[in-house]
């Protein structure tokens, strides 16, 4: 709840510092609005394991565009993912819900109604594994926090936007592996053309 109400403070201030700034930009002739924010949903696959299932995902990121051709952000995304490892070991799989809470940068090849773009982020991301025995059924959840980051790439036209988004966090002591590719599609409020 603590990260929910920070992360809820943190999104009013910056849209009260982008809505200021977009008053000091309002006359560089910008063909787009600078404040937007992108709300996207969509299909995760984790790396690794023999099985992989993957999971649904559903992301929230405000962002700024410095120009118009390039936007800074803040990702908040919550992924829920299930990897199957050996159907006939001890441990199966496992169920694994992630949160992000990542800076972005995107770039994007044109100012025209078709924007295809290409992105990075950094950030902070927190991890809950529930280990699946074959044996005994689940097992004790277990939680980390892990730094990481993001490459992706993507097309925005009018106001619907699509993404790919390789998320790569790496191992932790309790999982081998929490990459995932995210599959998103979605659309975002504010920017557009002036």
């Amino acid at each position: 709840m603590k990260k929910i109400t920070l992360c809820a403070a943190l999104i009013m201030v910056a849209a009260g510092v982008f809505a200021q700034a977009d008053s000091a930009v309002a006359t560089t002739g910008r063909i787009f609005k600078p404040f937007k924010v992108d709300v996207s949903a969509g299909f995760g696959l984790p790396l690794g394991g023999n099985g992989s299932k993957g999971g649904g995902l559903f992301a929230v990121e405000p962002k700024y565009a410095i120009m118009d051709k390039f936007a800074i952000g803040l990702r908040l995304e919550i992924a829920a993912l299930a990897r199957v490892t050996d159907p006939n070991a001890d441990v199966a799989g496992d169920a694994q819900a992630n949160g992000s809470y990542l800076l972005t940068g995107d770039y994007f090849f044109s100012n025209q109604k078709f924007r295809p773009f290409i992105g990075a982020g950094g950030g902070v991301y927190t991890i809950a594994v529930a280990p699946i025995s074959s044996s005994t059924g689940n097992e004790d959840v277990l939680t980390g926090t892990k730094s990481g980051f993001m490459i992706r790439g993507g097309f925005e036209t009018g106001h619907f936007r699509f993404g790919i988004e390789y998320n790569i966090v790496g191992q932790t002591e309790f999982s081998a592996n929490n990459d995932y590719i995210g599959f998103k599609v979605g659309g975002f409020f504010g920017g557009g053309r002036k």
